[in-house]
């Protein structure tokens, strides 16, 4: 079994129509769980002793990356700020080369600051599309 660390984990944006991913989203500190689980569809009859369900549709719910704040010309935070309200195409890819692509549109918030803090910023993402899993690169 191959374990790892989340470190080395690195997200990537690309506009629609795009080739490859190639503008990295530079201070990722956190990625949310990744997925989502159908609703029930409840599919009981009066003849069945148990209820039955079956899959619906998934709901992802929002997205939430926490990023060390970087205002300058090419940081992160001004990237994602400029694609607000734009659907953009994300990839996070992991140690392994397995990857995550969606799409989704952001929203940018500047996380709470304190005395001895680093100055944060969550980027939430509203789900556009499903989640395509990339495999990891095998040797």
């Amino acid at each position: 079994m191959n374990r790892m660390s989340a470190n080395n984990t690195k997200m990537f944006f690309r506009t629609s129509g795009e080739g490859a991913f190639v503008n990295e989203l530079h201070g990722l500190m956190e990625v949310p769980e990744l997925g989502g689980t159908p609703e029930k569809i409840e599919v009981t009859t009066l003849g069945d002793k148990v209820k039955r369900y079956i899959h619906g549709i998934k709901d992802m719910g929002e997205l939430a990356f926490k990023f060390l704040y970087d205002n300058s010309v090419d940081g992160n935070y001004e990237a994602l700020k400029r694609r607000e309200n734009t659907a953009t195409d994300f990839r996070i890819t992991y140690p392994d080369g397995a990857n995550h692509d969606f799409t989704a549109y952001p929203t940018v918030t500047m996380d709470a600051g304190s005395i001895n803090s680093a100055l944060t910023f969550t980027c939430t993402m509203t789900m556009n599309s499903d989640i395509t899993v990339g495999e990891p690169t095998r040797d």
